[in-house]
C-alpha cells in the first residue's frame, strides 16, 4: 500500500515551516517540518518547497514506518539519520 502525502506550508520565513500528514489506510500520522531557505535553494532540483518535503517524506518512508518519523524535524537532521539523503533525494522528485 502507498502512503498517501499532503504537505501544507503555514510559514513563509526562514525556516519555511510546514505541516505533514501521512496516511496509510485508516491510520496517519502528523509532522511539523521546517526547511532553511539555504537548504531548498541547495536540494530543490527545480521543484517547489512543498514537492521537497513530499520527496524527503517519500525518502524516510521507504526507510522507516510512519509512525517512526520524527513529529517536528527540520529537513537537515535526515542526513544525520540517512548519509545518502542529499545524493538520493533527487530520485524522489516526481
Amino acid at each position: 500500500m502507498s502512503a498517501e502525502i499532503s504537505v501544507t506550508r503555514i510559514g513563509d520565513g526562514d525556516p519555511i515551516v510546514f505541516d505533514a500528514c501521512v496516511r496509510e489506510g485508516k491510520s496517519e500520522t502528523r509532522h511539523r517540518v521546517t526547511l532553511a531557505r539555504a537548504d531548498f535553494v541547495r536540494l530543490n532540483g527545480g521543484a517547489t518547497a512543498e514537492a521537497l518535503i513530499e520527496s524527503a517524506f517519500r525518502f524516510l518512508l521507504d526507510r522507516e514506518p510512519k509512525e517512526s518519523i520524527l513529529a517536528h524535524f527540520d529537513v537537515s537532521v535526515i542526513g544525520r539519520y540517512f548519509p545518502e539523503f542529499e545524493e538520493k533525494l533527487p530520485d524522489y522528485f516526481r
